[in-house]
């Protein structure tokens, strides 16, 4: 494939979705609600898509074909686990709506500070994920980088692949804030999972079809289709990556924080039930890919270059194969600009607002836009590194951000939950998370993965038994059960 080919296809894409973005504009959004939310008015199917954009992003196409590449069938367990903690959004979906709506609240940690009564609730979880996505973010980066580098034969470098994918996230966040991003993602989804489908049934299908290509993986590597699999996965190194990404749904504010965004529960009840149906589509295909790759490509020496050597062979028409390439820049982007926006309104809302200068919803937007930059660049840093698998450090975020769930959890099943105690599984279970990292991540045979849950949970309960609530806290809009609406058409 040549570089003019593939330089072609991301000239068009960044022309296709500049225009799209610049069409989603409805005037200069001149409100946190308006820019970081789209004025809660999403309707179901863009919601959807934007949805599926956002979390299935490079993680996928790249990590999640690279972790089969490395781990064999072990990696389709570790992703099936994700896709059934989406049953997550079923049970905390209609509860952040509807305490959303209530409130007016823009980000998920200002719910849980109004509903424990401190400030420093919101702004303890702030701090927690403006350090723990920025790896995540990376990762996106580091993705999109592979990518490029590999389908261009290194001649498009990893570190040119990575500020492309930086200067982009910002152009389409700063263009109309997230309805700019949900609708450049309804048409990004839109092509990801049909050309990858594509790809998937063409590649497997030159390989002799799905029987030959796994007779070929017994033969040569019988442990690839055992699980856990060939010596990436043990019993306990499973939990350790599953364990966080179960969470993963309310964990990650840059996904949360949609649930707030729809315009009705019906809406909401559309986007679950569409992302579902994409999620599962998406999460064979990848694990095929990485299958595929393994069985053209046996001796890779970075398994996140699986998919990228896939695109780039014999066995993908070049046309189809820069198709992928954009629709996986597009997913990577994508998670991009909702981490950009998600954290710079966390930033502005929770913790600026907070600690330094209690300012208007006006001076607030306008920090969220300068702080853009300043995180996308962070990370810009964090990914030239190239610390690890592309899998396995998305995991590691998702470590960090899981010890904020019980008290997410608790602020709508447990009326006795303290601000004590949130604040105290934050902090503890952050600190655990450090310290074991750093001693070797290795505590009775088990990883922080493990660990961090139920150390935050222990924590959260404990001192929320030994405080008193605080007498600002509010219950109101949480312990409620969620209102049943009428079904209603919801926008597109």
């Amino acid at each position: 494939m040549t570089v003019s080919f593939v330089v072609s296809g991301i000239v068009i894409y960044i022309v296709l979705s500049c225009l799209v973005a610049w069409l989603s504009r409805s005037g200069p959004s001149s409100s946190m609600s308006g820019y970081f939310l789209g004025d809660r008015g999403m309707g179901g199917i863009v919601s959807a898509l934007s949805y599926s954009a956002t979390t299935y992003s490079a993680f996928m196409m790249v990590g999640l074909a690279g972790l089969t590449y490395r781990g064999g069938v072990g990696a389709l367990g570790f992703e099936i686990v994700y896709f059934a903690g989406v049953s997550l959004v079923a049970i905390f979906g209609p509860r952040f709506w509807r305490a959303g709506k209530k409130h007016g609240f823009v980000t998920p940690y200002e719910m849980l500070g109004k509903r424990y009564g401190s400030k420093w609730v919101a702004v303890l979880a702030g701090v927690a994920s403006l350090v723990f996505l920025i790896p995540y973010a990376a990762v996106q980066l580091s993705g999109v980088g592979y990518l490029l580098s590999g389908m261009t034969g290194g001649s498009i470098s990893f570190g040119a692949g990575i500020v492309i994918a930086t200067v982009l996230a910002i152009v389409f966040s700063y263009v109309a804030g997230i309805r700019s991003v949900m609708w450049t993602d309804s048409l990004q989804a839109l092509v990801m999972i049909v050309a990858s489908v594509l790809v998937c049934v063409l590649v497997v299908s030159k390989l002799g079809g799905f029987t030959a290509m796994f007779d070929t993986i017994s033969q040569r590597a019988p442990d690839m289709l055992r699980v856990p699999g060939p010596g990436l996965f043990s019993f306990p190194t499973f939990l350790g990556l599953t364990l966080p990404w179960f969470f993963f749904a309310i964990s990650n504010p840059q996904v949360s924080q949609r649930l707030f965004m729809p315009s009705s529960l019906a809406a909401l009840r559309k986007m679950l039930l569409i992302f579902l149906c994409f999620g599962l589509v998406y999460t064979v295909v990848s694990v095929l890919w990485g299958f595929s790759a393994f069985v053209i490509f046996p001796d890779l020496a970075r398994p996140d270059m699986a998919t990228s050597m896939l695109l780039s062979s014999d066995y993908v028409p070049p046309v189809l194969g820069v198709i992928v390439m954009v629709g996986i820049l597009a997913a990577a982007v994508s998670t991009i600009d909702s981490i950009l926006l998600t954290l710079a309104s966390i930033f502005s809302r929770d913790v600026y607002a907070n600690v330094v200068a209690d300012v208007d919803d006006r001076r607030q937007l306008a920090i969220g836009k300068i702080v853009i930059p300043v995180i996308s660049v962070v990370a810009l840093i964090f990914a030239a590194m190239e610390f690890s698998m592309i899998a396995i450090l998305s995991v590691a975020s998702s470590v960090g951000l899981v010890v904020i769930v019980p008290a997410t959890i608790g602020a709508f099943f447990w009326a006795r939950g303290t601000a004590a105690g949130a604040i105290a599984s934050i902090i503890g279970g952050c600190a655990f998370v450090g310290w074991m990292y750093m001693s070797g991540n290795s505590l009775l045979g088990l990883t922080a993965g493990v660990w961090s849950f139920p150390v935050a949970a222990l924590l959260f309960v404990g001192v929320s038994l030994v405080t008193r609530p605080a007498s600002s806290q509010t219950l109101e809009g949480f312990m409620a059960e969620p209102e049943v609406a009428a079904p209603q058409p919801a926008r597109a």
